[in-house]
């Protein structure tokens, strides 16, 4: 906010050359508000305004600059600047630098240190990658057991100046090994003469040199330190770990974790700086898996091809009955996934979670299998998309989702477990992958169910006898030949071989009560109801017998609500059908 303030003042500073007033600006400023300012700039000027910075506050300036910055103004300042910078520089800060940069580079600029530096760089270069030792500083205060509190005050006013911390006072003995760790408080509030072995307690936590950065994440949200230290094989303390260190290995592990549940490969270095051709590739691995994936999809769908035909309004809830088992599944394997990472679930509580998932499951599934049933049973009210069998249909849908639902849960909840016993990161159990892996299964259930419900209706065997006829061009051409006019349309034919008949199912359009008026006000007309089913026979159609099976609509006026007289066509056009049929 400070640095956003006075931003353009600063920028007007620099192109007007005004070097005295920028150097009296920065007087004042902390590091922090410095470098926010400075990543804001052009290149150019973050190389002036990094000559024109204090000597002491140049340093601390560029530990608080992201990696890419810090490597574009190395490159671009010149080697007294560069010099001056890395000799200021916190030891696991520039570690932290150093080992982001090509092998050559790192060597040239090593060459840069003066000696004392050089060593400690060395030195933590060293450890292992990602290992504590690569994360410490060497810059801390330790005092001697039998010392005494006025010693141990006079050793810090001499030392303390350029230490990462004076919060904690770390106790040796005359081998260099860590026997305690004492808050500075402890210090203030004894008499001069105590000595410090009088009040510790040889109650400490520490790290050692070889431990995962991981593992001081977790050391430092379980005891709620500061800062912790780090001991070699020996028990000697060699250096120590700040909480600010720790803070960006756990933002950088929130970032791997959060990339790869977006089903990603982690990206390893900033979105804005990643090079294109390269962010693809981490990319599209992942999809193309997926797309294999969804692929499984599509030839479950073409297994249940006869069914879909059977009962087009089975195809309506596809996207519902595939999203919620996705959803599901997403939901449990991100709680899961998170739930170990900050360790409230661990591998041996597989059972436990099951039991839970299982009723969780269960619940959520009544629940959106409930609002699918009614909301089928509701819009059946109003219109008749959903066909004669909505109830059975509204069954099918309220009991595929239920069972979805508890299948989409148990997967994204167990998978992760079944991912950290292989040894794999959890973590690649993302949502996408969750739901690729439902989608399929869930097609599966949902056609089951189906068939179980509705295999004496829409999705009974097939009658060998009979031989239906649907599609659009020829009931368009059985409308011709019945003589219908635009209120009413050809459904279906059904060829009866043995019996030699053809039946025409007719229903009337969805406008045909605003077509009707009342003769009593002149109110138009509504449908509230059908009769039941009737069979009225025709005449033949080449030498088949014919007959035309309807439920007649029960009509009646919006005004005043009488009955309104519907008249089938098919009961007076018998001339037009002969005429047809010769």
């Amino acid at each position: 906010m400070f640095a956003q303030l006075l931003g353009p003042e600063i920028e007007t500073f620099i192109k007007e050359r005004n070097f005295a007033a920028l150097k009296e600006c920065f007087q004042e400023w902390t590091p922090v508000d410095t470098a926010d300012l400075i990543a804001g700039l052009p290149l150019e000027d973050q190389v002036i305004v990094f000559r024109l910075l204090p000597q002491n506050l140049s340093g601390p300036t560029f530990e608080y600059l992201d990696n890419d910055s810090q490597h574009r103004l190395i490159q671009a300042m010149g080697r007294e600047e560069t010099v001056s910078i890395l000799n200021q520089m916190s030891p696991d800060d520039r570690t932290r630098l150093l080992e982001e940069l090509p092998s050559t580079a790192v060597s040239e600029l090593l060459k840069l240190l003066n000696p004392e530096e050089l060593k400690v760089a060395k030195t933590l270069l060293g450890y292992p990658e990602n290992s504590v030792g690569r994360l410490m500083t060497p810059d801390f205060i330790a005092v001697r057991d039998g010392w005494s509190v006025q010693q141990v005050l006079d050793y810090v006013r001499a030392n303390g100046k350029d230490r990462e911390t004076l919060n904690v006072i770390f106790v040796v003995d005359e081998r260099g090994r860590l026997i305690d760790d004492l808050r500075i408080r402890e210090f203030l509030l004894r008499p001069l003469d105590a000595k410090v072995h009088d009040f510790r307690d040889d109650r400490f936590i520490s790290l050692k040199v070889t431990d995962s950065d991981k593992s001081a994440v977790e050391l430092f949200k379980k005891y709620d330190r500061t800062v912790l230290p780090v001991i070699d094989s020996e028990g000697k303390i060699v250096g120590i770990v700040t909480v600010d260190d720790v803070m960006d290995v756990a933002e950088r592990e929130a970032t791997v974790e959060i990339q790869k549940m977006g089903g990603s490969e982690a990206l390893d270095e900033p979105y804005d700086t990643i090079p294109f051709f390269r962010m693809v590739k981490k990319r599209a691995s992942w999809l193309i898996i997926l797309f294999l994936g969804e692929m499984l999809t599509a030839t479950a769908m073409g297994y249940f091809e006869e069914e879909i035909e059977k009962a087009v309004v089975l195809a309506l809830f596809l996207p519902l009955i595939i999203s919620s088992g996705g959803n599901s599944g997403s939901q449990a394997s991100t709680l899961i996934i998170r739930a170990m990472a900050v360790g409230e679930v661990k591998l041996s509580d597989w059972w436990r979670v099951m039991r839970k998932e299982i009723c969780a499951g269960l619940t959520l599934g009544a629940i959106l299998g409930a609002i699918g049933y009614f909301r089928i049973a509701f819009w059946s009210m109003f219109s008749t998309v959903y066909g004669p069998h909505w109830n059975l249909v509204a069954i099918t849908v309220g009991g595929a989702l239920v069972g979805i639902v508890l299948w989409g849960t148990l997967s994204g909840s167990m998978l992760p477990f079944l991912l950290r016993r292989c040894k794999i990161d959890p973590a690649t159990s993302s949502a996408p992958f969750v739901a690729t892996l439902v989608d399929v299964t869930g097609l599966i259930i949902y056609f089951s169910i189906a068939m179980l419900v509705l295999r004496s209706t829409l999705l009974a065997p097939p009658d060998r006898d009979i031989v239906k006829v649907g599609q659009e061009k020829a009931v368009k051409a059985f409308d011709h030949l019945l003589n219908l006019d635009s209120h009413w349309q050809t459904e279906e034919a059904e060829l009866h071989v043995s019996a030699n008949r053809l039946s025409f199912v007719v229903a009337e359009n969805e406008d045909i009560g605003n077509d009707l008026v009342c003769t009593q006000c002149g109110g138009h007309g509504k449908v509230v109801g059908h009769e039941d089913t009737k069979h009225w026979p025709q005449l033949p159609v080449l030498k088949w017998d014919a007959e035309i099976i309807s439920a007649a609509p029960i009509v009646k006026c919006r005004k005043c609500d009488q009955p309104i007289s519907v008249i089938p066509p098919w009961t007076t056009n018998m001339p037009a059908l002969r005429r047809a049929t010769q």
